[in-house]
């Protein structure tokens, strides 16, 4: 079986690299360090198990994730993140994932997502999966980035990370215009008035590393 895994930090491939490889000797492993190397070779080869991380420059895992399932709908994937929001998780499956992690696991879960995953299941902690379960329940008190759509919830996290309107508009491939419109859509729905509240709001909320 061939697994590949895309990350932008060489260290944390690597790692991963080699809790596989003690996983299991028949398990080949590639890797990529962001989300255009993924689709640059999927053209040329077929992966049993591809492994995200969520954020990653020129094209995040997300984003991604979604361009895997337009290329193969039977694509298993696994989304790795820092972030310990459940909205990260909720987000990840309903684009297709197969399994999403939190990248401070222990080896041992890595492993038996990864079994879990290649047998045809789906792996979720069992602390995002508790948390999940609300977001799913009908409520009137749900958080206001909970509100947001995909798009929307892609820029508010570019925002509050202290990007630029003209930067996000590059890395997304979207005009300055429609940046800004979503901007405006994000305060209004966050109830907000300007980027600073929303990055207090993200470190409240951990919702920013």
């Amino acid at each position: 079986m061939k697994i590949l895994i895309a990350d932008d930090h060489a260290i944390v491939r690597t790692g991963f690299h080699k809790i596989i490889e003690d996983y299991s000797g028949n398990l080949m492993v590639d890797e990529a360090e962001d989300g255009i190397e993924v689709l640059d070779k999927l053209k040329e080869s077929k992966y049993d198990l591809i492994i995200l991380d969520i954020n990653m420059p020129n094209k995040n895992g997300l984003d991604t994730l979604k361009e895997i399932k337009l290329i193969n709908s039977d694509q298993k994937v696994i989304i790795l993140s820092m972030y310990s929001d459940e909205q990260y998780a909720m987000r990840a499956f309903k684009a297709g994932a197969s399994g999403y992690l939190n990248k401070t696991m222990a080896p041992k879960i890595l492993n038996q997502a990864i079994k879990k995953v290649l047998n045809g299941g789906k792996y979720i902690s069992p602390d995002f999966a508790e948390k999940m379960l609300d977001i799913f329940e009908p409520s009137s008190d749900k958080l206001p980035h909970q509100l947001l759509s995909d798009r929307e919830f892609q820029i508010f996290n570019l925002v509050v990370q202290g990007k630029s309107t003209t930067e996000i508009a590059g890395e997304l491939c979207l005009s300055v215009k429609t940046v800004s419109t979503h901007r405006k859509h994000i305060l209004e729905k966050m109830g907000m008035k300007n980027n600073t509240q929303l990055i207090q709001y993200a470190i409240t909320n951990s919702l920013i590393i």
